[in-house]
């Protein structure tokens, strides 16, 4: 299929992902107000939602793939690309045809069960009250996955032709290109070699789960996506464990069809879908703006304004990504002209927005939910004190360096030019903010929602404030659609790939053996957690924080759990220790998004970095507080 046509589908196929992605807030809100008003829940409910899940996420996959929004470690990967045009393609060439080869089975599993909804009239709900036919949510899941898997074929076409290009050896760089391929040559020698022993070495399972860990961390550092690594691997080790490749096809299947098959699932799109419609709505540039007269007169009182604005921005979108983005156009360039150094300004942008992952509703509490079964609504609770001790603690630093440390801070004057806000704007301002933050987080804490539930209320609640503000035209609407079809894709994919990886383990008894291992070292709950901080910080330098997540915590939990830890205060720890990831060198996201974000030659990575590098003092400071009172965390259960 021509490239410009695949793309075409792809766009197309997102586009009925992201529709349904409306199409579902509508449908839960419905449900909520017919429940509410008349005592008349809409039947089905549930099972739509559960059923659509799957069915959204790989109608969007083909496109999240083309756009580059499959998750993989990039900081290797991306510059050996691009200084060695031929080894480099050949490396994306074995990754994407792995990639190829994922997908496509996972298309050769779907089939049957699409086969056997349509041969023996599937349905769900119940009989006499409700039913519906399953046949065209597996039909979409079939035609995203095969989709899916033409994109990569594609990919891999891309590669050869770019290999084939006479272009791509240049003669000026032969040296270069000679150490590329002795890097390559080295890769794919440690690569077969562990393949070689995971298939013939002679392991027990323990050894053949070790071997898989090792692989996949290797695949991921090397750039190879997250999703394909984690789903490779566990292929690969549950065939070893069993002995059968069916099997391994089997479990492939069943973690396509089924993993994220799930009304709980549903709260992800939902959320990522509110947060980029209050994101458009402007609500955090009205929130630095009240901030910012409140505490202008406070000596650095417009770096605390953009570590309140960024608390309050958090409590509705829930990403530290998207605050990152928001105040590098809104808070950096204020700060700057009132006389503080270019370094603090992005490295209070970068710092603070780490606020978006704890403060609830957090994206990343919803997957740790998720991925340990506990409940999301408790783990929202328990944030609410670690996320005002963290903003706290920010904003005192930045008092006391104000005070003690003026040369990094800059001498800012009193802003006094800032703009006044009136009772009637703040009004304006913040009323529909606090509305949306009491409706979707009051109506999970006083039991009215489900999370679920929220996120679907929360969505249309962004979606009537950013149609009030006249901020959302056609052409903003279709592209937040479509990109919240495509996160969603890059997530939940993950999230499959996270239960097999989570299966293979099991079926290895490495949890297990790590858990006795750990409690016959006699650490004790305290140790366990110190090395538990240091391998969070280190992996933090090289994944995002969802991989870090579903790539550690089916090793960890079982451990926690044996040592007499709480799984919800368990979940506030992971969330603040991973979110130190985003900060620092050399991949700290939300370093990069600022950079990304700010004009061009505004300021550099390293000062960014070194901006950012007291809010990771403070990250520290407050996680091992966190640690050692779990009551902070579990008082307001």
């Amino acid at each position: 299929m021509p490239s410009r046509a695949l793309g075409a589908l792809a766009w197309l196929f997102a586009a009925m992902s992201a529709a349904w992605i409306f199409g579902l807030m509508i449908l839960i809100c419905s449900d909520v107000l017919m429940r509410s008003l008349f005592n008349a829940p809409l039947m089905g409910v549930p099972e739509m939602v559960s059923l659509s899940v799957p069915a959204i996420v790989f109608l969007a996959a083909g496109l999240s793939i083309r756009t580059a929004r499959f998750l993989r470690a990039d900081f290797l990967f991306g510059p050996f690309v691009r200084n060695n045009p031929r080894a480099g393609a050949v490396l994306a060439f074995l990754f994407d045809a792995a990639g190829l080869v994922i997908f496509w089975k996972m298309t050769l599993g779907i089939w049957p069960r699409f086969a056997s909804a349509w041969t023996n009239s599937e349905f769900f709900g119940a009989v006499g009250a409700f039913t519906g036919p399953v046949w065209p949510f597996l039909a979409a899941m079939l035609a995203g996955s095969a989709l899916a898997t033409a994109q990569f074929l594609a990919l891999v076409l891309a590669d050869l032709a770019r290999l084939a290009d006479p272009r791509s050896g240049d003669g000026r760089a032969a040296g270069r290109e000679r150490t590329g391929w002795a890097v390559l040559a080295a890769f794919l020698a440690v690569a077969g070699t562990g393949l070689y022993v995971l298939l013939y070495g002679d392991l027990s399972p323990v050894q053949i789960g070790l071997v898989a860990i090792a692989g996949m961390l290797l695949l991921v550092l090397s750039g190879l996506h997250i999703a394909t690594a984690l789903l490779l691997l566990s292929f690969f080790g549950i065939w070893m464990v069993r002995g059968n490749p069916a099997i391994a096809d089997r479990s492939l299947s069943l973690a396509a069809t089924g993993a994220i098959s799930s009304y709980g699932f549903g709260v992800i799109p939902l959320f990522i879908l509110m947060g980029l419609f209050v994101e458009v709505a402007n609500v955090g540039r009205d929130a630095f703006a009240v901030a910012a007269t409140l505490l202008r007169r406070l000596r650095g009182g417009l770096g605390i304004a953009t570590v309140f604005s960024n608390a309050v921005f958090a409590a509705i979108t829930g990403s530290s990504i998207a605050s990152a983005a928001v105040f590098t156009r809104v808070a950096a360039p204020q700060m700057m002209s009132h006389g503080y150094t270019r370094r603090f300004a992005v490295g209070c942008v970068a710092g603070s927005s780490v606020l978006g992952m704890l403060i609830p509703p957090s994206l990343l509490l919803i997957v740790y939910g998720l991925i340990a079964e506990v409940s999301v609504g408790k783990l929202f609770t328990a944030a609410i004190l670690p996320g005002l001790l963290l903003a706290g603690t920010f904003s005192v630093m930045i008092f006391a360096m104000a005070r003690f440390a003026p040369d990094f801070l800059g001498r800012p004057s009193a802003a006094d030019d800032v703009e006044t806000i009136s009772l009637v704007d703040f009004s304006t301002k913040m009323l529909p903010i606090v509305l949306l933050v009491a409706l979707v987080l009051g109506g999970i804490y006083a039991g009215f929602f489900t999370p679920t539930e929220s996120g679907a209320v929360g969505a249309a609640g962004a979606f009537l404030i950013a149609l009030g503000r006249r901020s959302l035209d056609w052409e903003k609407f279709r592209r937040i659609m479509i990109e919240c079809a495509e996160i969603t894709a890059a997530i939940l994919v993950l999230i499959i790939a996270a239960n097999l990886y989570s299966r293979m383990l099991t079926l290895t008894s490495i949890p297990q053996t790590v858990s006795a291992f750990i409690v016959s070292a006699d650490l004790g709950l305290a140790g366990f957690l110190a090395v538990y901080l240091v391998i969070l910080i280190v992996l933090g330098m090289f994944l995002d924080s969802v991989s870090i997540m579903l790539v550690v915590l089916p090793l960890m939990l079982p451990v926690v759990q044996s040592l007499g830890g709480d799984l919800v205060w368990f979940g506030i720890v992971t969330t603040i220790a991973v979110e130190i990831g985003l900060l620092t060198p050399p991949f700290g996201l939300a370093a990069y998004v600022v950079k990304g974000t700010l004009p061009e030659g505004t300021a550099s990575l390293n000062e960014i970095f070194a901006g950012a590098f007291p809010f990771v003092l403070a990250m520290v400071l407050v996680t091992v507080v966190v640690m050692s009172f779990p009551g902070l965390s579990l008082v307001l259960l």
